[in-house]
């Protein structure tokens, strides 16, 4: 459904602030995109001109090409356009993820994009922001997705490295290339062993690198000299890579998953995979409900997920809420 009177209406292109002339995560061509994040679904190229949160600029360039025309905005850092004040802030879900916060007139509008609360060392923490109106996710709006605390997932992982290492296989972990894995990087536990990755994650590492987000060192495995012991190896990769030709130089490897659609009973099954790591870079139904209280507003709009269950839950509790459609994908499964 469209937005009722207000800040932001759904149009073909996106959705698009009026007021301001200007689209958040438009899924085509505008004049002027206001981008939460660099995940292919919300940052697409084409655009005249963007603005993205400063952090994610050299991410938010892979994405959309060394010509995009792009204003990097410091998080808080607000920029008035036709009397309406847009600000940036935290969303906790990647580097340089941003929730938009938009005022004018006494209205105060946040679209999230997407967003965790829980700890990443790789991005800034989830930002409550106050608001009447809240454009959330709800790619696990369900109360069946509720997620451990990511030190015991982490241990989990290790544990699982360490003892492919002891019996001489390759570990190889299949993981979103971006925020994933280089969140995984930076909290396992580098030395048990090399940590090779896959060209698309190495791609990546670098534009973490240039924001200045400390990673362990790692080698792109197509580079890997003849003869490399692979057998203590950490292979980060992404899951298009799964029953490709690229995997065949790690010999016999263990393989798993991390994704918060583990949690689902029988997808590592499905997926034809020795583990699964239940990690997902998105809010759990207890986050969910968290974030939303957090920012005091009495209208919600719920977009891609589980949307409908949320926009239930909330109206049961005396919130005006409603399903706003989107082109949004999210992650597909095992990558979310």
């Amino acid at each position: 459904m469209r937005p009722g009177p207000g800040l932001i209406e759904s149009t073909a292109r996106g959705l698009y602030c009026a007021a301001g002339d200007f689209y958040i995560d438009p899924w085509e061509p505008v004049e002027r995109a206001v981008i939460t994040h660099a995940h292919s679904d919300h940052a697409r190229p084409g655009s005249g001109a963007y603005v993205g949160a400063a952090p994610g600029l050299a991410v938010l360039r892979a994405r959309l090409g060394e010509q995009a025309v792009i204003e990097p905005l410091a998080y808080g850092e607000a920029v008035v356009r036709n009397g309406v004040k847009v600000s940036l802030h935290p969303a906790g879900h990647v580097l340089g993820s941003a929730q938009v916060r938009i005022e004018s007139r006494g209205e105060v509008w946040v679209v999230s994009g997407d967003y965790k609360l829980d700890p990443d060392p790789t991005c800034a923490p989830f930002e409550a922001l106050r608001c009447a109106t809240f454009v959330t996710e709800s790619t696990f709006g369900l109360p069946i997705f509720r997620w451990s605390e990511p030190a015991r997932v982490f241990d989990a992982m290790n544990a699982w490295w360490r003892a492919n290492a002891e019996a001489g296989r390759a570990s190889v972990l299949f993981a979103y290339a971006f925020g994933k894995a280089q969140r995984i990087l930076a909290s396992i536990d580098a030395s048990t062993g090399p940590i090779l990755v896959h060209g698309a994650v190495g791609t990546l590492d670098r534009a973490y690198a240039e924001a200045g987000v400390a990673l362990p060192a790692t080698q792109v495995a197509i580079e890997l000299e003849k003869g490399f012991d692979v057998s203590r190896a950490l292979v980060l990769a992404p899951p298009s890579a799964q029953a490709t030709p690229w995997l065949k130089r790690f010999g016999d490897y263990s393989d798993a998953y991390a994704s918060g659609w583990m949690a689902i009973r029988g997808q590592r099954r499905r997926l034809a995979i020795d583990q699964g790591f239940v990690l997902s870079d998105h809010a759990d139904w207890s986050a969910l409900n968290r974030a939303i209280e957090s920012t005091g507003a009495a209208r919600v709009y719920v977009t891609h997920g589980y949307t409908l269950p949320l926009v239930q839950w909330l109206r049961e509790r005396g919130l005006e809420a409603a399903v706003l459609e989107t082109r949004y994908e999210g992650e597909p499964a095992a990558e979310a």
